[in-house]
């Protein structure tokens, strides 16, 4: 069987443990699409993983990498749609880190149109993640008002972008100027800069005490007690991940007055089929906001895959802000 190059996770730690690898070559299975990858976008759940906190899901690669671009090599059984040679982006289980890899035939996507294949690796993740909270959990409404926390990184500004095509209104917390500006700049109408400002009491300003009606956290932690105070009547909250920590002590009385409704979710080990109703809506109802240029990556820096450990300091430096990518031959 051919090898490939590769990029593995040594074992559990900080970028260094990031290491160049050959690998057997992947051979799609019946129902799968082998892509010769072009790009892989870099998402916090690969830190967290090299870190040694979240294991693949079962029958998944241990390589890191949750979404590519490249082109169509081969076709498993029972996949129709796409030809050999076509440009496409698929959301992955694991295994983007490659040259090559396998991708259910429900999860792989065309590239929308004039979206290069660095944008286009960027996309899955935070598409996936941003449409199946905003519009399937808590179904975000035209006219409505959400504050996006971490509004500068990858899912933020694919969230500011979506929700302000959509017709709600955003504000957004990011921690410095140029993020501020960034947020701003892609449709939020107030960003606040949580190192200076207590977003709690711009929320409050800016909304004239009524709050907001959907909050995207992705922060969790002690954030979120100051969420429930930031939250209209009726108001949802959806959380994706707790930089702050999972746990935190709550009044719930709150949450009983307000008559909120509190939920979350994962994408990573959800079904093939959960995922795949995802990509369809995505297709019909976010590609065309990409290929019009409501909705675009945001794309901060670009690495060689050789270089994965130095992408992997670029996602922790303060200034990051959008997608770190990386390329199979050169950005």
């Amino acid at each position: 069987m051919t090898d490939m190059n590769a990029v593995q996770i040594r074992a559990p730690g900080g970028p260094e443990v990031l290491e160049p690898c050959r690998r057997p070559r992947p051979r799609p299975a019946p129902g799968e699409v082998l892509i010769r990858v072009a790009a892989a976008g870099v998402n916090r759940p690969d830190i967290v993983q090299r870190e040694g906190h979240y294991d693949p899901p079962p029958g998944a690669s241990d390589l890191p990498g949750l979404e590519v671009s490249g082109e169509v090599a081969a076709l498993g059984e029972g996949v129709d749609g796409f030809a050999i040679g076509e440009r496409v982006c698929a959301l992955l289980a694991g295994g983007g880190y490659a040259e090559y890899v396998v991708a259910p035939g429900p999860q792989v996507l065309p590239v929308p149109d004039g979206v290069d294949m660095v944008g286009a690796a960027a996309l899955p993740e935070t598409v996936f993640t941003v449409w199946s909270n905003l519009c399937d959990r808590v179904r975000l409404a035209s006219g409505e008002r959400l504050l996006v926390h971490g509004g500068a990184s990858g899912i933020g500004t694919t969230a500011i972008q979506l929700a302000t095509a959509l017709g709600a209104r955003v504000l957004a917390t990011a921690g410095s100027a140029a993020k501020v500006e960034l947020c701003e700049r892609l449709g939020a109408e107030r960003a606040i800069n949580y190192r200076e400002e207590d977003f709690v009491e711009v929320v409050a300003s800016v909304t004239g005490g009524a709050g907001v009606d959907v909050i995207l956290d992705m922060v969790g932690g002690d954030y979120l007690p100051r969420n429930i105070r930031c939250l209209a009547t009726e108001g949802r909250h959806v959380s994706i991940a707790f930089l702050r920590g999972p746990k935190v002590e709550l009044n719930f009385m709150r949450v009983m007055l307000k008559r909120l409704t509190l939920t979350g979710s994962t994408l990573r080990a959800r079904s093939v089929e959960e995922k795949g109703a995802i990509a369809r809506q995505v297709r019909s109802k976010v590609w065309p906001l990409v290929a019009d240029g409501r909705v675009r990556p945001v794309i901060d820096a670009c690495f060689d895959l050789a270089d994965a450990a130095d992408a992997h300091r670029r996602m922790d430096a303060p200034d990051h802000a959008g997608k770190v990518v990386l390329t199979m031959g050169g950005c």
